[in-house]
């Protein structure tokens, strides 16, 4: 019997000293279908809660909005939302401004268009999510393992994010492109109103008049929102990291600081990188009279800004910051939830 226990013991000392068991995790990590599930979930919970406030981002984003006023108006009483020249204001009165265009769009177009592009935003958030989570997730592992010999840092996070952006971006730009001209076509003097019919309808027509590079409008800047995405994972890695150390492990405070690590990050990088967003809903408007006024990065910024001024690469921020903040709780949150649950 103490043969057999010293055979096994020196069995399982020797397979402990072998190089080559440590090294699986390098390119398979445990469990890896976690993330892209727990990703995606949590990113439809996201939109549908905040949906409203994307709505009036990306018509506060849009010149669409504030040019031509009898053009774009479709209520008929020079309201801001749809498209009187809107008064200039601080930060705080954006958020009131944001206060009436909700109640203006509720009154005038009715409650389902406070969820207008909802369908295209869930077809583009759950696989967007479910592929940035999960090239993060696995990511970083991998990355760690490979360069570092498995320890996570800044460096690794900020690698594994930069992946992550540009793997969401290429992937899911065409389902943006369909949403953004959803949102932007009621009230928009587009052709006659050809764009109420829905999503197949807007894809038949974006196919049929711009072709395939239609879907693409908008990805240089989305490769340039990769930044955003990527601050974002790096803070939030560290203020989570400082809020569990703060607090402790388990229980409602390390909750707590974990959604308000979700908060702070995204609030600090969408503040950083804010003017992405606005040049990319430019470059996402559908043509106005068969012209198309925005056809590239540098060109959409330098003419943004010689006629409206730099201020206007900051529209729609205080309905961008009401949505991304509780979006980027419930995501994570949920992220979490689930990635622990399943543990």
């Amino acid at each position: 019997m103490s043969v057999s226990v010293a055979a096994s013991s020196s069995s399982s000392s020797s397979s402990s000293s072998l190089p080559s068991s440590p090294s699986k995790p390098k390119f398979v990590p445990a469990k890896s279908w976690k993330h892209f599930v727990a990703g995606g979930l949590g990113g439809m919970c996201g939109a549908i809660v905040t949906s409203p406030f994307d709505v009036v981002k990306t018509r506060l984003q849009s010149s669409l909005f504030s040019e031509k006023p009898a053009a774009v108006s479709y209520g008929g009483n020079g309201s801001v939302v749809v498209g009187a020249p809107r008064p200039s204001g601080g930060l705080l009165y954006n958020f009131v401004e944001t206060g009436h265009i909700l109640r203006n769009i509720y009154r005038e177009e009715s409650p389902r268009a406070l969820f207008k592009g909802l369908g295209p935003t869930l077809v583009g958030v759950i696989p967007a999510r479910s592929i940035n989570f999960f090239v993060y997730g696995n990511g970083k592992q991998i990355i760690a393992n490979t360069f570092n010999e498995g320890q996570e840092n800044s460096y690794v996070h900020l690698a594994a994010a930069a992946a992550a952006g540009i793997a969401t971006g290429t992937a899911t730009n065409p389902i943006w492109v369909v949403k953004t001209r959803l949102q932007l076509a009621r009230g928009a003097a587009f052709e006659g109103g050809r764009f109420a019919g829905g999503s197949w309808n807007m894809i038949k027509q974006i196919m049929r008049e711009e072709g395939v590079r239609g879907f693409y409008k908008g990805l240089s800047a989305s490769y340039l929102g990769v930044t955003e995405g990527t601050i974002q994972w790096v803070l939030y890695e560290r203020l989570k990291r400082l809020s569990a150390g703060a607090e402790g492990q388990g229980g409602f405070m390390e909750w707590f600081g974990m959604l308000g690590s979700a908060g702070t990050a995204k609030c600090v990088a969408s503040l950083i990188t804010y003017p992405h967003e606005v040049i990319r809903t430019r470059l996402r408007q559908p043509s106005v009279n068969g012209v198309v006024k925005y056809t590239g990065l540098i060109q959409t910024l330098k003419l943004v800004i010689a006629e409206e001024g730099a201020r206007s690469l900051y529209g729609g921020l205080s309905a961008h910051l009401m949505r991304v903040v509780p979006n980027a709780a419930v995501m994570y949150s949920i992220y979490e939830g689930i990635l622990r649950w399943g543990a």
